[in-house]
Order: structure tokens, then C-alpha cells, then sequence
């Protein structure tokens, strides 16, 4: 029997548990019992907390792309220059795929469901962290240009973290970052108002 926890509690923990479930079975494949028992719970606590799949699902993804804007946000919170909040962020970004492994599944590994839904709310997830960056992007250009450029940033990291992530390939993430935030910021130092 599990141990008897404050809704916010055993809320939090049951998305702690979902997230690797969700990200190793893909939707279509786990069941709310496959989260119930790696949860430790009853089905019944399970819809206490979410009325459906979909909806824990949804939830899930919507804590993942919270925890990656939360790292990006802190880690460039104390930078004074755009390419040490370049340098910064980057390292930030890779450093929440490595330690948040499953999270990063979640959202963009090959398993990750695919309908209109869910793909709104990474569509959205997206958006929101490159509405994030474009004000740290400091030139002389409009805020149009600015959001073009922080989703080329996103993507960016995305692109590389899908790639080294389906290959399962390990890798450094202080310097992985460092080396895409060279990339950026080299094109970023040349960016001009159009």
C-alpha cells in the first residue's frame, strides 16, 4: 500500500513516474494500470488526480516544456552579454536533455503521440520558450525578426538533441552547449535589421 500523501504531493509524484512511462511505451502503448502500478497507486487514486489519459498526457507535457523554460530562465538570469546568455542557455537546454532524459522523450522522441492535440501543446511549448528568448536577442531588428530568430534557436537545439538522443550517443552537455552557443553566436553577431 502506498503511503498517504497531500493531493499536491501524490499529484507531483504521479507525473514524476508518468513521464518515464509515457516516454519509454509511447502513448497509445502504456495504460493508466501501467501508471497506476509504477506510481504505486490505486487506478481509482489515478483518476482522482486526471479524468482520462489524454489528459495526464497532456499534463506531462505541459510540466516538460515548464522544466525547460524554468532551467533556460535560470541558468541566462545572471548573464550581462548576449553571447554569455547565448553560452549560457545553450549549456542550460543540453543540461535539462541529459538529466531530464525522459521529459525530452516526452515531448520529441519518436514515440511521442502525434495527434492534433498533443502536437498543439508541443506546438505551443515551443512558442512559449522561443517567446522566452527572442527579448534576450539584442540587435537592432523588429520583434518579428527577433521571434524568427529564437525559433531558428529552438530549433537549433531541438534538431541536435533529436539527433544524438535517437542515436544514443552520450554526450557532455557543458560542451555540446558551448559549441552550438558558437554556432549561434556567430550567426547571431551578424544579424541586422533588414
Amino acid at each position: 500500500m502506498s503511503v498517504r500523501l497531500p493531493a499536491s504531493a501524490r499529484r507531483e509524484q504521479i507525473l514524476d513516474v508518468a513521464v518515464e512511462v509515457f516516454a519509454h511505451n509511447g502513448f497509445h502503448s502504456t495504460s493508466m494500470n501501467d501508471v497506476a502500478e509504477a506510481a504505486g497507486v490505486t487506478k481509482p487514486v489515478l483518476y482522482q488526480h486526471f479524468d482520462s489519459k489524454r489528459e495526464l498526457y497532456l499534463a506531462l507535457l505541459d510540466e516538460a516544456g515548464n522544466r525547460l523554460r524554468a532551467a533556460v530562465a535560470k541558468a541566462v538570469a545572471g548573464a550581462t552579454t548576449g553571447k554569455e546568455q547565448t553560452e549560457l542557455g545553450f549549456k542550460a537546454y543540453f543540461r535539462w536533455v541529459a538529466e531530464d532524459h525522459d521529459a525530452f522523450l516526452l515531448l520529441f522522441g519518436s514515440r511521442a503521440n502525434r495527434d492534433e492535440e498533443s502536437t498543439a501543446t508541443i506546438r505551443r511549448i515551443t512558442a512559449a520558450t522561443a517567446a522566452a528568448i527572442a527579448p534576450l536577442i539584442a540587435a537592432d531588428i523588429d520583434p518579428q525578426h527577433q521571434s524568427v530568430l529564437a525559433h531558428g534557436l529552438v530549433g537549433l537545439a531541438e534538431g541536435v538533441s533529436r539527433h544524438l538522443v535517437e542515436m544514443g550517443e552520450t554526450f557532455d552537455p557543458e560542451v555540446l552547449g558551448q559549441q552550438i552557443a558558437d554556432l549561434a553566436w556567430a550567426g547571431l553577431r551578424a544579424v541586422h535589421r533588414a
